[in-house]
């Protein structure tokens, strides 16, 4: 059996190709065909890795589902976080779209500006697919309780 070779790793590393019906909410999959088989990433995946690296930026109160019920947010559990984002592809690339309630007395615009870094560094990083845009919709505020 024969090691492999930077040559052999070079060749195996290949972007993903995206179905056009890609969204947080089918189970259309990311596919990487590989020289050993394939590998799915669904959307689902996605978006509970963007959920849990907006989870993880200063400000961010919580994750909220999308859209209002009766004018207010929905915070949602640690483990559902993945109902708060979006996913959809476009010119091969990904667009995000993330539902959070922001922490009170915290500047929304730089929370907003270091969660779409964060957001779009941990998904390339995680399945190799260029993010284009995360879209941030800030659907409360919410005050730490002492």
């Amino acid at each position: 059996m024969r090691r492999a070779s930077a040559h052999d790793h070079e060749r195996a590393d290949v972007n993903c190709t995206m179905s056009p019906q890609m969204a947080s909410k089918t189970t259309t999959a990311l596919v990487q065909s590989r020289q050993w088989g394939r590998i799915e990433v669904f959307p689902s995946a996605v978006a509970a890795i963007a959920g849990h690296a907006a989870m993880r930026c200063y400000g961010i109160g919580g994750m909220a589902g999308r859209g209002l019920r009766d004018g207010f947010a929905e915070l949602l559990r640690r483990e559902h976080v993945d109902k708060g984002v979006d996913v959809v592809p476009v010119d091969g690339a990904l667009v995000i779209d993330v539902y959070v309630i922001v922490q009170y007395g915290i500047r929304i615009s730089e929370v907003a500006h270091n969660l779409q870094q964060a957001v779009k560094f941990e998904v390339e990083r995680s399945v190799n697919v260029p993010v284009s845009r995360v879209n941030v919709n800030v659907q409360g505020v919410r005050e730490e309780r002492r």
